[in-house]
């Protein structure tokens, strides 16, 4: 996508304050939304710890969000949007896990055993039918907000496929790629992905 150009005169433009220092996500997000100004936590001093101790996506993120939208008001980013997002891959057979839990469904955050463990979970099923989810919620400067949810879908083959990618991409297979994630380069995996179609839907309802 194209930037946008500060013209002299021009509206400044709006502040997003992202709930994450992931260099990807943010990446992704100034692709798709070039007419805002995006930072990562770091760029707003915020390094505190956040226990996401909720019950749903939707808990998750609103725990991140409060917490960075409580920390705002004594700064110069008060006024700024918030955007918090909880992500995780949902295996049908296993009624929606590891969900919430994707990161540390073994325990810990080892990627690897994080696979081992779906792996072994799914042994003996017929449907490995499954779906990354993304849902977005967006503060405003008031702590009020909205939220959204995007998803992609396939299911969990039973052998590793490629090297890229994030955690579960090796063993997701995408319906609409017709390949793992993992051997999908980051534009093909991006134009299907969870995440792009949550930011997409905070365009299309005019959230922002």
């Amino acid at each position: 996508m194209h930037s946008v150009k500060i013209i002299v005169g021009e509206k400044p433009m709006k502040t997003i304050v992202l709930a994450s220092n992931n260099k990807h996500k943010i990446e992704e997000f100034k692709e798709m939304l070039p007419q805002y100004k995006i930072l990562a936590l770091k760029d707003v001093g915020f390094y505190d710890k956040i226990i996401e101790d909720g019950k749903s996506f939707l808990e998750n993120s609103l725990i991140k969000a409060k917490a960075i939208h409580k920390f705002l008001q004594n700064t110069e980013y008060k006024n700024a949007l918030i955007i918090a997002d909880d992500s995780g891959v949902c295996v049908n057979a296993l009624g929606g896990e590891p969900g919430i839990y994707s990161a540390r469904y073994a325990g810990d955050h080892s990627f690897e055993n994080n696979r081992k463990k779906l792996l072994k979970n799914l042994e003996g099923k017929d449907d490995r039918s499954a779906y990354f989810l993304c849902l977005l919620v967006v503060m405003y400067p008031d702590g009020s907000y909205k939220y959204v949810e995007g998803k992609t879908f396939g299911s969990i083959t039973k052998e590793e496929h490629g090297k890229t990618g994030f955690c579960y991409d090796c063993l997701f297979y995408s319906d609409e790629l017709k390949k793992n994630f993992g051997e999908a380069t980051d534009e093909e995996k991006n134009s299907v992905s969870h995440r792009g179609r949550a930011i997409e839907q905070l365009i299309k309802q005019k959230l922002l």
